[in-house]
């Protein structure tokens, strides 16, 4: 049997708290989880009870570093945490099947273990897709759900697109081909220049960026992980459908989208909106997919204002 959460943790690192702020280790079933918490001198022993708390979930292939220009400004208001979901980042690389059941089943182990009070969730791209399913799945978890972009899942692409895909994953099904797809794309050339493609800033592609997409697939396991990625994004099971799960929401829900982005077409935010009057559904001007990083300041700002009720839809 898997041992319990348990809030027993220990410091990655006893450095002074940086823009990622104080990084520790959790242990959840077993397996090492990395994740960081930060508060600021605004927040008091007698505030800090009356301020929700946020939590942070990153994209595909990311990592809780991918909020460097975020959670110093995030803090000043409420505790912030940000997490690692499971196979990425410094969190472990388990040779098991990943989807975003288990990774909820995270996400509310760690509220159990460390917040246990209703949450701010938010979550970009991938960590979206958790965020929405942890926020229905667990409702008494969150007071409100931010999602940064939203992925479809497997069953809501077109049939067309469906069979195309199923026959390039078909490809990649051999182990043997996996290791070596994995040995490729974790190069850190490649990974810049496909960065520096989908950013509307490139300059913003610096070598702090990189590192932080490139260190985790050094990690003992990485390559096999991958491979079980790669294998349960091809099943139906990875996730739930993105129109089954946003009618669930009773809980406000913040939808942002980059006009620009060039990975998760607004098109797609477009139709999603239409499926529950929770949403305040908002555009970003000339923002991208990565406009958390490029445009912090407009993020917080919406952010602000949203969590404040002034905060209309449309375009920004």
């Amino acid at each position: 049997m898997s041992p319990s959460p348990s809030p027993a943790t220990s410091l990655l690192s006893t450095a002074p708290a940086t823009a990622l702020g104080e990084q520790r280790l959790w242990y959840w079933r077993g397996w090492r989880i990395r994740y960081t918490h930060l508060t600021t001198g605004c927040i008091t022993a007698s505030t800090a009870p009356h301020q929700a708390p946020l939590l942070l979930l990153h994209g595909a292939g990311s990592s809780l570093e991918q909020w460097r220009e975020n959670l110093t400004a995030l803090a000043q208001e409420r505790p912030v945490y940000a997490l690692d979901l499971l196979g990425f980042g410094g969190s472990q690389k388990p040779a098991i099947a990943l989807n975003t059941d288990l990774w909820v089943a995270q996400v509310a182990a760690f509220w159990q273990a460390y917040l246990r009070r209703p949450m701010i969730l938010m979550g970009h791209s991938l960590g979206a897709s958790v965020a929405l399913q942890a926020a229905t799945t667990h409702p008494d978890q969150v007071a409100r759900l931010v999602m940064l972009t939203l992925p479809a899942a497997r069953q809501e692409i077109g049939n067309a697109a469906a069979k195309i895909g199923a026959v390039v994953e078909g490809w990649f099904t051999s182990p043997l081909l996996m290791r070596s797809l994995f040995t490729l794309i974790k190069r850190p050339k490649l990974i810049r220049s496909v960065l520096t493609k989908l950013y509307q800033q490139p300059e913003r592609v610096d070598d702090a960026l990189l590192a932080g997409f490139v260190r985790p697939t050094q990690d003992r396991g990485a390559a096999r992980t991958f491979c079980y990625l790669v294998k349960s994004r091809t099943s139906d099971n990875f996730s739930p459908t993105t129109r089954d799960l946003i009618p669930l929401l009773h809980i406000p829900t913040l939808l942002l989208w980059g006009k620009r982005d060039r990975v998760i077409p607004i098109a797609w935010g477009q139709y999603v909106n239409t499926l529950s009057d929770q949403l305040t559904f908002v555009e970003v001007e000339d923002a991208g997919h990565f406009f958390y990083d490029e445009r912090a300041d407009d993020l917080h700002s919406l952010i602000d204002q949203w969590l404040a009720g002034q905060l209309p839809t449309g375009e920004h």
